[in-house]
């Protein structure tokens, strides 16, 4: 009785995180070359319509195309999470791997320092940050991406101590080879698939993240759309327009979804251990 491993594609939560997450990319994408209405543009004679033939999501209290708005806050909320979650990668992933490698002193210094983040989430980290510079998108990416790069070294330290303690990283020392050598040849590849996983989760906390700061008005900030400002404004029309915050919220809600059911996937299909056999 042969036996295989089962097929991504037949992963549900792996397609439909892909799906929710490509139908945000790809809005995000067409928002960079069409939107049915300029998304800053005030019209305060057509305000707080619903949806109509004109505006599928009908406008907000200025007179804006809520469509309009939500599409080019799709492609603010990615700028952030992409740049975030980057941020987060090209400093906590080396970091992890040298606290790793080196043990000792090193990795408890950093361990500590992370525990300290932890204890200054990203939204705190903004308020202190807006306190000194100001309220924008840099200062809220900034922040969010503090934040990130204690998460991914904790998540690098642990899965590269993993990978130390499999016998070709033995081998690879017995014959000679740098510290930087076995980083970068051996340890980084084999743990990629855990640094993808982390990544896409990451992502879904930097859009949450973000909406969050700019309800507060300390990211992303007018006239550039954003859901988190999109429902704030929202928050005094709500029983009046409630449409004002139901299709913003639902644009984080699915995003944030897509993106969590992408990363549980992605960790079924690439982590051995969860990995699913069946008798063929």
């Amino acid at each position: 009785m042969a036996r295989r491993r089962a097929q991504p594609l037949r992963h549900r939560n792996l397609v439909i995180g892909a799906c929710l997450t490509g139908v945000l990319v790809l809005t995000a994408l067409v928002s960079l070359i069409w939107t049915p209405y300029d998304a800053t543009a005030i019209d305060v004679a057509g305000k707080l319509r619903g949806p109509t033939p004109d505006h599928w999501l009908g406008t907000d209290r200025f007179g804006r195309d809520v469509l309009s708005m939500i599409m080019v806050g799709a492609r603010n909320s990615i700028a952030v999470g992409v740049v975030a979650v980057g941020i987060g990668l090209a400093f906590g992933v080396p970091l992890g791997m040298w606290a790793a490698m080196q043990r000792g002193a090193v990795e408890e210094g950093l361990m500590r320092v992370t525990d300290l983040t932890f204890a200054f989430p990203a939204v705190l980290t903004a308020i202190l940050i807006t306190a000194l510079a100001g309220p924008g998108a840099v200062n809220a990416i900034t922040a969010i991406g503090i934040f990130n790069i204690a998460v991914f070294s904790r998540v690098a330290r642990g899965a590269a101590l993993q990978v130390l303690g499999r016998p070709f990283i033995l081998a690879a020392s017995a014959i000679g080879r740098g510290t930087l050598d076995i980083a970068v040849r051996h340890v980084l590849p084999n743990m990629s698939a855990v640094l993808v996983v982390q990544a896409t989760i990451q992502f879904a906390i930097a859009i949450l993240a973000e909406a969050g700061l700019s309800y507060l008005g300390l990211g992303v900030q007018p006239p550039a759309p954003s859901w988190g400002k999109m429902l704030n404004d929202a928050q005094t029309l709500i029983f009046l327009h409630p449409n004002q915050a139901v299709f913003p919220g639902a644009a984080i809600a699915l995003s944030v979804l897509g993106l969590n059911l992408l990363g549980d996937g992605l960790r079924d299909v690439l982590d051995p251990r969860l990995r699913v056999w069946r008798a063929v």
